[in-house]
């Protein structure tokens, strides 16, 4: 019987699910003349929802006999969700109106991912995971090969797909084994059994753990498990592609951390082997790939599995600072990622996009205050000082050394060092190349505002860190007091 509290418990995704099924009835009695009025409603459906999320206690609140859990974590990091699809929602009005691929379908589907999303940060028990999981995939599925007319995002939809289905598979089997074995999938008593001097796992939960991870190091493209990041980054459309390198991303990993620190906290010693390999292979990947890319959207790709490895080195660690540093490398990460893919959406020539990095030849005489937000967000992907990402990468660091990781920082800072060429690589293009002819001036008043926003907030993060600093320690906190 579902109570009162329940209710309340999950009352800003049963508002979103409310808002997002009545903007789908919309659009399909007005068409596609309604897409624009759509678009804007499903911003303020997420104004709404974050206002609903707001409201709730952070004290720690389970609900439907332990399925869904809300805590300051789980707000904290739905806040980065909902920030993340409200802003590609705003990106996408000029791009997919240019394009023609104006459908009102777009926002909908949007909403429902971030749906999933938010379902997956509360998960508290591993079919509450997976129902959460699977409603933000297969909305991804949809809009990545949602230019019909291009091959090559048709392409990226079918792998995304079919990878997607096996990564689901793995993740599926896992819980199984780790069901058959400890006899529960909620999250409270699989804690409660690994706990204790004389509580043995078994080998059986080990296998089904090992599983899951590989399902889960899927979804936040952490190699071996990324094959599918590149080809979709590029074939999909480019505020498709903003979207997919931020929420999905922030999602799987706070739902990576609470999985791993909850039920399985007590198993330390056997999945930090596997997030310090995922974590080394990822920087190494990220720093080296990425150096021969050309196309502007594969390099963002192989750059957000580097940022990935860097954000799992705070897991390794294992403790709260290490969680602590997630929480504040993830919204570092999202202004970021936002403010390239805004300077990325403004590189057009006569109304045709262009993606190639040397097309960025020159720009800072052409059009020198996007040359400027750029370099900002290069400078600080690359952990230059005093720049946001060197803090975002500082704070993982600092909890690996803590704990005693001295080589896995270590291999963090050098692939930092690797990966700082093919960032500063892009600035010397549009600083000192011979100019290329100067892109179009009409990318939108929406993008530019949030290439302005999220530019000051990557330049001035040094000077104001404490309400993200503070929000993330309090996020961490509730993670190791609960457990």
């Amino acid at each position: 019987m579902v109570t009162s509290i329940d209710l309340y418990t999950i009352l800003p995704e049963l508002i979103l699910a409310v808002l997002a099924m009545a903007l789908l009835m919309y659009g399909v009695f007005r068409g596609d003349k309604a897409v624009n009025s759509v678009s804007w409603l499903a911003v303020a459906a997420i104004a709404i929802t974050a206002i609903a999320v707001s409201s709730q206690p952070v004290a720690g609140q389970v609900a439907f006999k332990g399925q869904f859990i809300v805590d300051q974590f789980a707000v904290f990091m739905k806040w980065l969700i909902l920030v993340g699809s409200a802003l590609t929602l705003l990106m996408s009005l000029n791009y997919n109106a240019r394009e023609g691929i104006q459908r009102f379908e777009y926002p909908v589907l949007i909403l429902f991912a971030t749906l999933g999303m938010l379902l997956m940060i509360s998960a508290n028990d591993l079919m509450s995971l997976y129902v959460g999981l699977e409603l933000q995939s297969l909305s991804l599925y949809v809009i990545a090969a949602f230019r019909r007319d291009s091959t090559k995002s048709s392409e990226a939809g079918l792998k995304y797909f079919v990878l997607g289905a096996l990564s689901s598979g793995m993740l599926l089997y896992g819980a199984s084994m780790i069901y058959g074995f400890a006899g529960t999938t909620q999250f409270d008593k699989l804690a409660s059994l690994f706990t204790g001097p004389n509580a043995d796992p078994g080998v059986g939960v080990i296998v089904g753990l090992v599983f899951l991870l590989a399902g889960l190091a899927f979804k936040v493209s952490a190699v071996p498990f990324h094959m599918w990041t590149p080809d979709v980054y590029e074939g999909a459309p480019t505020p498709v592609t903003a979207f997919f390198a931020v929420a999905p991303k922030i999602a799987a990993v706070a739902l990576l951390v609470r999985t791993m620190v909850g039920p399985f906290g007590e198993l330390f010693g056997q999945w930090q082997q596997i997030i310090i390999f995922i974590s080394i292979a990822s920087m190494l990947l990220g720093a080296l790939a990425a150096i021969w890319q050309t196309n502007i959207k594969r390099l963002m790709a192989y750059s957000s599995i580097g940022h990935i490895g860097y954000a799992l080195v705070g897991l390794a660690a294992g403790s709260e600072e290490g969680i602590r540093g997630i929480g504040i490398y993830m919204a570092i990460y999202l202004a970021m990622n936002i403010g390239t893919f805004c300077c990325i959406l403004s590189m057009r020539r006569q109304g045709m996009m262009v993606e190639g990095i040397s097309d960025l030849a020159g720009l800072a005489r052409n059009q020198p205050m996007m040359a400027a937000a750029m370099a900002i967000f290069m400078f600080s992907m690359a952990g230059i000082p005093p720049l946001a990402g060197f803090f975002g990468k500082l704070y993982v660091f600092m909890a690996a050394v803590n704990e005693g990781l001295y080589l896995l920082a270590i291999i963090g800072v050098l692939t930092s060092v690797i990966g700082a060429f093919y960032y500063l690589r892009i600035i010397k293009i549009m600083y000192f190349d011979e100019p290329a002819d100067a892109f179009d001036r009409s990318a939108g008043r929406e993008v530019g505002t949030i290439m302005a926003v999220s530019g000051l907030f990557t330049l001035l993060f040094f000077v104001f860190p404490t309400p993200i600093v503070g929000a993330a320690s309090r996020a961490a906190a509730v993670l190791f007091s609960a457990g």
